[in-house]
């Protein structure tokens, strides 16, 4: 089975969280150019991705505490209140000057005046982190070349993403996932309680989202149990849980993750389909049989992203299906990650590198939270390594999953 191959845009989204790279500077230090008086005040950073619109930082020229500095101060908040601005914050200490959500107009009024040095763009910030020892398949994702450095650096932690585990269901009360467990949907049973009795759909969340083997560590989960104790399930019962999933998501940034498979399934493709349309990204496994991904579903859905196996020296996995219908390569042999009975358990599979993708998946939403799932895909598609996987089958790109986006 072939499919032609989409080309995915990206859409710009309305509000970017973006990295942080730092402790915020000590100091700011500026010069004002003679004739400054005579023009507008410089605007800075107001393209950058991290700019929050209409929000500005204004500084004076004159610092410290002086009568003359507190009272041009004071002048110029009484000109931006009069021209419709509003001054959220005002700073005395770190340096003389405010804050203020301003519209054109108002940003214009108060870059007039003279005794204004510069307006910055009021600027996003998130939290970074590391993780020593971390295990491989987090070492491998946070950067583009071997060797491991024993380290997962990330930027972003998928907080205010929810990531749908369309699996065997998962063990809520394990201590990876310090209570980020939403309200889910058990298929098998017909009712709330999607308790994992196999392991292998808490050991995908763990991954997706877990404290200690997680790419998204602050990521809500919801379980929607498809696969019975045994790992094993029906398209009646896999629509199902994609169906819940599609009338029942958040209206937030959303990613779901779909480590199973079997072969051509119309009707299971076309449900991920009409969820992807509905705005849920779609991590999917390419499957286990060594064989032509487009003869499986749903890896052989052109808009979900497809993921193949590779191991820690950046061969594909022997196991992993390949070709066209592949995305991306995500690390999926021995992948240590959360078990059913409170432990771990470390295993191989497509069904671990989809939920490497599915993390990853989450950090890009936190950061554009209004990107669609085309939008998600490309963006990591885009910041993949190229031409690193060995033995990648033929017709497969050659893209190694990172969070380098």
């Amino acid at each position: 089975m072939n499919r032609t191959k989409k080309n995915r845009a990206i859409k710009a989204p309305a509000v970017i969280s973006a990295v942080a790279v730092g402790a915020a500077a000590s100091a700011i230090a500026f010069t004002v150019p003679a004739g400054a008086a005579d023009s507008q005040a410089p605007l800075r950073g107001e393209n950058a991705s991290t700019a929050i619109d209409g929000q500005y930082i204004v500084v004076m020229k004159k610092q410290g505490g002086s009568d003359v500095a507190t009272t041009e101060a004071k002048s110029v908040r009484s000109d931006a209140r009069s021209a419709g601005g509003d001054v959220r914050t005002v700073f005395d200490k770190a340096f003389n000057g405010f804050s203020a959500t301003l519209d054109k107009d108002a940003l214009a009024e108060v870059r007039s005046n003279p005794d204004v040095a510069y307006v910055q763009a009021n600027h996003r910030y998130t939290t970074q982190g590391d993780q020593a020892d971390p295990t491989w398949g987090l070492d491998r994702v946070d950067q583009a070349e071997l060797p491991l450095d024993k380290n997962y650096h990330y930027d972003q932690t998928g907080k205010g993403v929810t990531a749908y585990i369309i699996d065997t269901g998962v063990a809520t009360d394990h201590p990876e996932f310090e209570g980020r467990i939403g309200e889910g949907f058990d298929a098998v049973d017909g009712d709330t309680d999607p308790t994992d009795g196999n392991g292998h759909g808490t050991h995908v969340a763990g991954t997706v989202a877990g404290t200690t083997y997680g790419l998204a560590k602050e990521a809500t989960i919801v379980p929607v149990r498809v696969l019975d104790d045994q790992g094993s399930g029906t398209t009646e019962g896999v629509v199902a849980g994609i169906e819940w999933v599609t009338e029942n998501h958040t209206d937030g940034p959303a990613v779901a993750n779909m480590s199973l498979g079997g072969g051509a399934d119309t009707a299971l493709d076309q449900a991920v389909q009409a969820s992807i349309a509905d705005g849920v990204t779609y991590a999917v496994a390419a499957g286990n049989e060594s064989a032509d991904a487009c003869g499986s579903s749903p890896a052989a859905v052109p808009e979900a992203i497809t993921v193949g196996a590779t191991d820690d020296a950046d061969a594909a996995a022997d196991f992993s299906n390949t070709g066209e219908c592949l995305d991306i390569f995500a690390p999926g042999v021995d992948i240590t990650s959360a078990w059913n009975d409170g432990s771990t358990n470390t295993i191989s599979g497509t069904s671990m590198a989809t939920p490497h993708v599915a993390g990853a998946a989450a950090l890009f939403l936190e950061a554009n939270p209004t990107a669609d799932p085309a939008a998600v895909a490309e963006g990591l598609t885009g910041a993949a390594t190229p031409d690193v996987v060995t033995n990648p089958g033929e017709g497969s790109p050659n893209l190694l999953l990172t969070n380098l986006f």
